[in-house]
């Protein structure tokens, strides 16, 4: 969750009163955010130093800092502005403010034109304009670094939206949001003198600057730049990069034109209804926002910010059930006015209330454009939970028992795991994912092959996770071959799922449990690896097939072998193994190919068992059934 750091004083001047240490993170705690530590500016340069730095010291403050951490989803309080105004909404200090549109009755609004272009590289853009604002040393950091924590949080390091914030005065409407090949766009960037052409303002930030260096990948090779213009060709940004300085704000800025461009419509509006309405009240008129219209690349027109509530409707008993109380409407609705939602009780509700009924009272709730974290019911009753006090909720004891147990594959996985290591040998645990070519290339299995597929990651970040494993094989050879200075042998084994295709799922694919164990030496040893599947079998109470006719019986089949012709094998020296009638594994030589695609030098033996079928009581019943629809196999 993201931590805000926030001058204490100036927070306790917002607040209306001081608070000892103490008595702040008790309040943090009742409304659900935590105060991670109290620290100050000088402190924090101090921690980050491996030694003191005199001079970074000397203008370091000593003003105490807060360090609160907020829930993830609550834009609205990464700002001093919002915490303040949700703390004081909550002590019932202030009334949750009515976000609205400036009446432009008469007056043009201001454009902004979307050009077809920019559907190749970022195709949405959404913008406002704050009038009035009055911005102080500290509200001008605030608005900053809000921008920053959103950048971090919701837009996802700028890739998903990128916030521009410019000076009306320094530029002329209508605007245009075009894309431009980069050699065709100039401009001087923000904290720069000189004039950069966008190709070689990229290469400059790769080599120069460590904060936007991370950002150039996100337009880097398109063929077109998205960029902002104004009536004069004034560029104002080159999302989500940089802005133009030419209109950047400062000080003195008293109407800001606040622009968002995104590959998320839906995050862009939540993105500037949070910048709007955290900084609405230095404007001339409170809480009140000039709207930008914005011609789409279909040349259809769109008003933004969306400052109107959006209203759910919630049922009073689903609220009481969840939290085992029996509040009535108008106690629900205070709560919830104290945590910014505006309630208006149903006609239902209003009947029960002046008690001439009480069936489904009903309440519908109204949603400020701040509150985006409130999606459900289940979330308007959290809110309810948070106003009247987790600690004031009491224990109850649950109307119905239920009792915690392993689940029957999991219990035996634990117990084969300390046979195997009786053994003798070494348990290892790796990734469940892995490459395409250590799945099938390098095993000999084209991934081509009847039979053959793997579950693929949709966008993998490296190639060395790119499909869901279809075998423990691969992962212990790849052991093996990291660990070839470690004295002969090596006995390795894991018992771990695997993840195969299966088009009767609902998924289209299901996990098996299996054993996988690999003897590693100067001479193959296969008999090493056969006693090892002789031991497993003796404890999973299974017989070699026609020792033990009666016990065959009960399983439907003892264990035994026949020769195979699997490809990741030595000819010859493998063979397929079946128990209780069906085949559960295999057992044979590595092939030397395989080998020597993993890099082993010398011989390895391997055994890989599928365990699942061997999960039955004592009775010899299967445990993989279905309990109450949920299939144990999962």
């Amino acid at each position: 969750m993201p931590i805000i750091g926030v001058n204490r004083d100036r927070l306790f001047e917002a607040l209306g009163r001081r608070y000892t240490d103490e008595e702040f993170d008790q309040l943090c705690f009742e409304y659900g955010i935590e105060l991670d530590d109290v620290t100050s500016e000088r402190e924090m340069i101090r921690k980050e130093l491996s030694k003191d730095d005199a001079s970074a010291l000397s203008e370091a403050s000593e003003d105490v800092i807060y360090k609160i951490d907020i829930p993830a989803n609550r834009y609205d309080m990464l700002c001093l502005e919002g915490i303040a105004r949700a703390l004081n909404i909550f002590k019932g200090r202030l009334e949750a403010p009515q976000y609205r549109l400036a009446d432009m009755k008469g007056k043009p609004l201001l454009q902004l034109v979307v050009k077809p272009e920019t559907a190749l590289i970022r195709p949405y853009v959404v913008a406002a304009v704050l009038r009035g604002v009055t911005f102080d040393a500290t509200r001008y950091t605030s608005f900053i670094d809000l921008q920053d924590k959103l950048h971090q949080n919701l837009c996802r390091q700028r890739s998903l939206v990128a916030i521009g914030t410019h000076d009306l005065a320094k530029c002329r409407g209508p605007f245009s949001y075009e894309a431009l090949p980069p050699a065709d766009i100039s401009f001087v960037p923000l904290k720069q003198t000189q004039k950069f052409r966008a190709d070689e303002l990229m290469e400059h930030y790769l080599a120069n600057d460590q904060k936007l260096k991370k950002f150039v990948p996100l337009i880097k090779d398109s063929l077109v730049y998205p960029a902002i213009y104004d009536a004069d060709r004034t560029l104002l940004s080159l999302p989500p990069i940089i802005n133009g300085a030419a209109t950047a704000i400062s000080l003195e800025t008293r109407d800001v034109f606040i622009e968002c461009t995104a590959t998320d419509l839906t995050k862009a509006k939540v993105v500037l209804n949070t910048v709007c309405a955290m900084f609405a009240e230095y404007c001339a008129q409170p809480y009140v926002v000039e709207p930008v219209e914005v011609i789409d690349s279909f040349g259809e027109s769109h008003v933004y910010p969306d400052l109107a509530p959006r209203q759910i409707d919630v049922p009073l008993e689903y609220i009481n059930s969840r939290l085992g109380l029996q509040l009535e409407p108008s106690t629900v609705a205070k709560l919830l006015r104290s945590m910014q939602l505006q309630v208006e009780l149903s006609s239902a509700a209003a009947a029960a209330a002046d008690g001439s009924s009480s069936s489904g009272p009903s309440l519908l709730v109204s949603v400020p454009p701040t509150r985006s974290d409130i999606l459900h019911a289940c979330d308007v009753m959290e809110d309810v939970a948070i106003a009247y006090g987790y600690n004031n909720l009491s224990n109850q004891i649950p109307t119905t028992v239920t009792q915690g147990r392993e689940l029957p594959l999991n219990q035996l996985t634990e117990l084969l795991r300390q046979e195997v290591a009786l053994a003798g040998y070494t348990e290892i645990l790796t990734w469940a994912l892995c490459s395409r070519a250590e799945n099938f290339d390098a095993m000999r299995c084209p991934e081509s092959a009847p039979g053959s597929g793997a579950v693929a990651i949709g966008n993998p970040q490296t190639a060395e996770f790119e499909v869901c494993r279809t075998t423990l094989l691969p992962s212990a050879l790849k052991t093996i071959a990291a660990n070839k200075r470690e004295p002969l042998p090596l006995r390795l084994f894991e018992l771990s799922d695997v993840v195969l295709l299966d088009a009767e799922r609902d998924v289209g694919a299901r996990n098996e449990r299996r054993l996988v164990a690999v003897h590693c030496g100067k001479a193959s040893e296969f008999e090493v690896i056969h006693g090892l599947l002789d031991r497993v079998m003796q404890v999973l109470n299974v017989p070699r097939e026609g020792s033990n006719p009666e016990l065959e019986a009960k399983l439907g089949g003892g264990y035994s072998w026949a020769p195979s012709e699997h490809a990741s094998f030595f000819p010859g020296r493998q063979a397929t193994i079946s128990a209780c009638g069906q085949q559960v594994g295999t057992i044979g030589i590595v092939h030397p190919e395989v080998l020597a695609a993993f890099d082993i030098e010398h011989p390895v033996s391997a055994l890989e068992l599928n365990i699942q079928p061997f999960v039955f009581d004592t009775a010899l019943k299967s445990l993989m059934h279905e309990l109450h629809g949920w299939n144990l196999v999962h």
